[in-house]
C-alpha cells in the first residue's frame, strides 16, 4: 500500500517542502489544521451523525412533516429568480477603508478583517452603518485608524460622522455588537479587539465610552472576535457574550517562519497556537457587567491537554429545545465547535460533540469562520450553517428528531460542492427575493495574496455566493445562483465580514461586505419580482427593550414562518434589528403572533402588507 504523501500542515514552521501542483488538497492544507485529534473522536461523531434515523415530530408552536433528504434538484438558472444586486458604495456615500496594518511582517491578524452593523443609531427608523476599523501596528501617528459611523438620509445615502460621534477612538478592531444594555431607548455598542474590548453608550446620538465602569475590557493580551448581547437569564436585560480566539502575540509569530514555497514568509495556521476561553458577562442592571464566564461552565478545557480548547471567531444564539432559554453556538476554527445548552440562569452545558455539531459529515473538525441558525425549511427544524476554510465545504447542521441532535447534511442539500473551493468567513440567511424561503449568502476571501502561484484552484479575491431556497417542492434544498445572476454581487473580493438590512426602505434586504485592508462593498438589493412583504420592529417592556431572542410567526399563503430577533450571527458583525418577512404572492396576513423572551406570547390583528410596523409589548 503506497505511503500517503505528508500533508502541509505537518511540515514544522520554515521547513521545505517540494509543491506538487495537482495536489491541491495537500496545499490547501498548508494553513490549518492537523486532523490527528479529530481522527481520535471521529469514531465518537459518527455515532452522533448516523445513530438515529427517527425523524422530528413536530414541536409546540410550528408543525412541520419529518425531514426528508431532498429530491435530484433542478439546477437550471432559468428556474432560480433574477434579482440585479448593485454595487452603490459610492454613490451612496460610502468612503471607508478597512487598515489592518499589514506592511509585509505577515502577522496572523491581518488576514481576519473587521466587522460591520446595520443599527439605528440615532432612532430615526432607518438603518445606519457602523464599519469596524483595526489599525497599523506603530500606533500614535497621525494616520492612525478608526471605527466608521455613517447616517442613514433614509433613501441609502450615507454621511460620515465618525467625527465626534465618540466612537473615533483607535485600536485593533475586529467585531461589533449592538444592544440596547440599558434599557434607555438607545442602541448602545460593543467593538471586540486584538487587545482591551471596548463599550460604548449611546447617549442620545452621541457615544461616550464605558468600558472601565462596565468592567468589560478582558485582558488586554487577549484576541476577542464575535460578540453578542442576549439576555442569559430572562430577566429583562441584555447580557454579554465574546468570543476569544487563540493565544496570539507578536513575538511568537514573528518567530515562527511558517512558509508555504520553502523561502517567503506567509501566514500562520491558527493550529500553530494554543486556544483560549471566551467571556459570558451578566449584566448586573447597574450599568455593571460581572464575568460569570467559569461558573457559567463556557470555559472549555481539551481533557488531553488541560489546557483551553476553544478558538472561537463566531456565534450565533437561538433556543433549540424551545425551553424559553437562548442556547449558544460556537463556530470555532480548527477545533471543535462548541453548542451550549443553557440550562436556565446563567448555566450551561457543552454538547458539541454528543449533539453532532463539533465535526463536519466526515468527523473532522473544520476552520470554521461564520455562523448563522434558522428555521430554514419553514416547518420548525433548525438549521446552522457554518463557513469554512478553502478545500472544506461549508457545513449545513440540520435538527433531528432530538433537538439536541444535528446532522451535516450541506452535500445532499446542494451546498457542499459549490462551496468547496471557497475559503468562507461571513455567512446568513436571509430572504432576498421575498418568497418567504429563506436564502443562504456567504462572504469569501482567501488569506494569502499569492495563493494563486502554489494551488491553482484558489484566488486571493473571491466572489461572495449566494444560495436560493427552493422551497417545499424540493424539500428545502439549495440551488447556487451561477456568478453571472449576481450581478455586482460576484465582484471578487478579499471579502470577511458581511451582514445585511433595508438602507432604502423598499422592503427587501440589501447587503454589506467588508474586506480586510480594502473597502466595503455596499450591494443593494434590486428585486422587481412583485411579492408581497412585512417589516416587524419589536419593543420590549417586561423583556429588553430590543427584544433579542423574541420569535415572530406569522401565516400566510399557507405557509407559517418562524422568524427570531437576532442581530448577532454571521462573522465579526451584526444584521439589522427589524425582521423582515417575504410573502410571495399572497395578498394578506392570516395571523401574527410574537413570542417574546419572557415566554408571554402576543397576537396581533392582520394589517396591511408592505409596509413596516412596531410592536410594542402589552404591559
Amino acid at each position: 500500500m503506497p505511503t500517503e504523501p505528508k500533508r502541509d500542515d505537518e511540515l514544522e514552521p520554515g521547513a521545505e517542502e517540494e509543491f506538487v501542483p495537482e495536489d491541491d488538497r495537500i496545499i490547501g492544507h498548508a494553513f490549518r489544521w492537523s486532523l490527528a485529534a479529530a481522527a481520535l473522536v471521529a469514531g465518537i461523531a459518527a455515532l452522533v451523525l448516523f445513530g438515529s434515523r427517527e425523524q422530528p415530530e413536530a414541536p409546540a408552536l410550528v408543525a412541520r412533516g419529518p425531514i426528508e433528504l431532498p429530491r435530484q434538484l433542478d439546477q437550471s438558472q432559468a428556474a432560480l429568480p433574477l434579482v440585479p444586486f448593485r454595487d452603490v458604495t459610492r454613490a451612496a456615500g460610502i468612503d471607508f477603508v478597512h487598515e489592518n496594518g499589514a506592511r509585509g511582517e505577515k502577522l496572523l491578524p491581518e488576514t481576519m478583517g473587521a466587522g460591520v452593523a446595520f443599527l439605528d443609531y440615532d432612532a430615526d427608523g432607518d438603518q445606519d452603518l457602523l464599519f469596524v476599523n483595526s489599525r497599523r501596528w506603530s500606533a500614535g501617528s497621525a494616520a492612525d485608524a478608526t471605527p466608521a459611523l455613517y447616517r442613514n438620509d433614509g433613501s441609502g445615502r450615507f454621511e460620515n460622522v465618525t467625527a465626534g460621534s465618540g466612537l473615533d477612538v483607535s485600536f485593533y478592531g475586529q467585531g461589533v455588537a449592538v444592544g440596547d444594555y440599558d434599557n434607555d431607548g438607545a442602541a448602545d455598542v460593543f467593538v471586540s479587539a486584538l487587545g482591551s474590548n471596548h463599550l460604548f453608550r449611546n447617549a442620545g446620538g452621541r457615544f461616550e465610552e464605558v468600558t472601565a465602569r462596565a468592567g468589560v475590557a478582558g485582558d488586554a493580551r487577549a484576541w476577542s472576535t464575535s460578540a453578542g448581547f442576549f439576555d442569559v437569564d430572562n430577566d429583562g436585560d441584555l447580557d454579554l457574550f465574546v468570543c476569544n480566539y487563540v493565544a496570539w502575540s507578536r513575538e511568537v509569530d514573528l518567530e515562527l517562519h511558517f512558509t508555504l514555497n520553502g523561502v517567503d514568509r506567509a501566514y500562520g495556521p491558527p493550529k500553530l497556537y494554543e486556544g483560549t476561553h471566551s467571556y459570558l458577562y451578566r449584566n448586573d442592571g447597574d450599568g455593571r457587567f460581572s464575568d460569570i464566564s467559569a461558573q457559567a461552565g463556557i470555559q472549555i478545557d481539551n481533557p488531553a491537554t488541560g489546557r483551553p480548547m476553544g478558538k472561537a471567531l463566531a456565534l450565533t444564539f437561538a433556543d433549540a429545545d424551545r425551553d424559553g432559554d437562548l442556547d449558544v453556538f460556537v463556530a470555532n476554527d480548527t477545533v471543535q465547535n462548541f453548542v451550549f445548552r443553557n440550562d436556565g440562569g446563567g448555566a450551561f452545558s457543552e454538547l458539541g460533540a454528543e449533539s453532532g455539531f463539533a465535526f463536519d459529515n466526515n468527523g473532522a473538525a473544520t476552520g470554521a469562520m461564520g455562523i448563522d441558525a434558522a428555521d430554514f425549511d419553514n416547518r420548525g427544524a433548525l438549521a446552522v450553517g457554518v463557513g469554512n476554510f478553502a478545500n472544506e465545504t461549508s457545513s449545513f447542521y440540520v435538527q433531528q428528531n432530538d433537538p439536541w441532535q444535528f446532522v451535516d447534511v450541506a452535500n445532499a442539500y446542494g451546498i457542499g460542492s459549490p462551496s468547496r473551493l471557497k475559503l468562507s468567513f461571513g455567512l446568513f440567511f436571509f430572504d432576498y427575493d421575498l418568497d418567504g424561503r429563506l436564502d443562504l449568502l456567504q462572504s469569501n476571501g482567501h488569506l494569502e495574496d499569492g495563493i494563486n502561484e502554489i494551488q491553482p484552484s484558489q484566488t486571493y479575491r473571491q466572489a461572495a455566493q449566494l444560495f436560493w431556497n427552493c422551497g417545499t417542492e424540493q424539500r428545502g434544498c439549495f440551488a447556487a445562483v451561477a456568478d453571472e445572476r449576481l450581478g455586482d454581487l460576484a465582484r471578487p473580493i478579499v471579502g470577511r465580514g458581511a451582514a445585511y438590512g433595508d438602507i432604502d426602505g423598499d422592503g427587501d434586504l440589501d447587503v454589506v461586505l467588508t474586506q480586510t485592508g480594502g473597502p466595503p462593498l455596499l450591494i443593494r438589493n434590486d428585486q422587481d419580482l412583485g411579492h408581497h412583504w412585512l417589516r416587524v420592529r419589536l419593543v420590549g417592556r417586561r423583556s429588553n427593550r430590543d427584544a433579542i431572542g423574541a420569535v415572530i410567526e406569522l401565516r400566510a399563503g399557507g405557509t407559517t414562518q418562524r422568524r427570531q430577533v437576532m442581530p448577532t450571527r454571521s462573522y465579526l458583525s451584526q444584521v439589522e434589528m427589524p425582521v423582515t418577512f417575504g410573502l410571495g404572492a399572497a395578498g394578506s396576513i392570516e395571523w401574527l403572533r410574537v413570542v417574546w423572551p419572557d415566554g408571554s406570547t402576543q397576537e396581533i390583528a392582520p394589517g396591511a402588507i408592505d409596509t413596516s410596523i412596531a410592536i410594542v409589548q402589552s404591559s
